[in-house]
């Protein structure tokens, strides 16, 4: 009776240093109407996760934010901030930061240095600009959420983001996406929704997305989308709503991402009347640099497995390539443009 009567004393104790352990590493400040941030109670090196989220803060100290050095999540949505301490980029442990709901025009370039952030929410702010070589530095970031500000571009080191899951970029005043977009391969939702007037074209390399499983790109002015999207058959919802598309047209768009997917895929194999030189001469340097194996190549919409049109099964993996220097060897700018200089007939 005494060993069990120390033994369940012993596992209370335990309980209570992880329970005392588990609140030191978590200091919440959150909806306290602060203007200021306190002098912490705890020794911030021990704090993992800082929430001061719902208040009134117009800025956190440098010296605050350089004390954690262990911070893994930053909670500071919903305040007055109009800008981050340059002492973020101590933050080496970040995972999770969310600054949402702010005024912040810009992010500080040190941001760069938090290589370790797997997600960056920045929605309603009035960001009209992204660090342009964040994407080089923040390689593991798997969420990037910038909906609802002012951005007229994003950054075109974004395409070096290739564990990027999640791209949120609606309701902002894009005019076009980053060069080299192919090299997301990790990349399954991408929204770039309600940029209304702004955006107009979509690049060829969004058909290079091997891994994209939703696809927003409704309230544009895209009129047509590229034949490359044929070769999208993880692609489960497309929303094109509030576009002026003529191809295809809505009413194909709106019977089902099959009925789009087999348009463009005729449109790129040649099976459809509409097909121009250009796209042909596109999808001839496609098949000619070994992108789809000649398998994949017919004169009709191939049948493979019961599905219609280009099969990415046979997609040849450029696993083990998704660096920044070999990736841009599959730019569509050098796969597929037409020579400049050649002379008019």
């Amino acid at each position: 009776m005494r060993m069990e009567g120390k033994r369940s004393s012993s596992l209370a104790t335990r309980e209570e240093l992880e329970k005392e352990k588990e609140m030191a590493q978590k200091l919440d400040l959150s909806a306290q109407s602060l203007d200021t941030l306190p002098n912490p109670p705890t020794n911030l090196a021990t704090i993992t996760k800082l929430d001061i989220s719902n208040n009134n803060l117009e800025s956190i100290p440098e010296s605050v934010i350089a004390r954690l050095l262990n911070l893994v999540v930053l909670d500071a949505h919903s305040n007055q901030l109009k800008s981050l301490p340059n002492s973020i980029g101590c933050l080496s442990k970040l995972k999770v930061l969310n600054v949402s709901g702010n005024l912040l025009e810009s992010l500080p370039k040190n941001i760069e240095d938090c290589k370790a952030l797997e997600e960056l929410n920045a929605n309603f702010n009035k960001l009209t600009k992204l660090p342009d070589t964040m994407g080089f530095e923040l390689t593991n970031l798997r969420k990037l959420s910038v909906n609802s500000n002012k951005l007229a571009c994003l950054p075109y080191s974004t395409s070096h983001m290739t564990s990027l899951q999640v791209l949120d970029a609606r309701l902002n005043c894009l005019r076009s996406l980053p060069d080299d977009l192919e090299n997301l391969i990790r990349l399954e939702v991408l929204n770039i929704s309600q940029n209304f007037q702004f955006l107009q074209s979509l690049p060829y390399a969004i058909g290079l997305l091997v891994s994209l499983v939703e696809l927003d790109i409704s309230y544009n002015k895209i009129s047509i989308l590229p034949d490359s999207m044929g070769c999208l058959t993880k692609l489960r919802k497309f929303h094109a709503e509030g576009n002026p598309l003529v191809c295809p047209p809505m009413d194909v768009v709106e019977q089902s991402v099959e009925a789009v997917r087999d348009y463009l895929s005729a449109r790129m194999n040649g099976t459809a009347p509409s097909l121009t030189s250009k796209k042909n001469s596109w999808f001839g340097k496609l098949a000619k640099c070994g992108t789809f194996t000649s398998g994949m190549i017919s004169s009709n919409v191939g049948i493979k497995d019961g599905h219609e049109g280009l099969l990415m099964s046979d997609y040849r993996s450029i696993n083990g390539l998704a660096s920044p220097r070999n990736l841009s060897m599959f730019s569509p700018r050098r796969l597929f443009s037409p020579k400049r200089n050649s002379p008019r007939k």
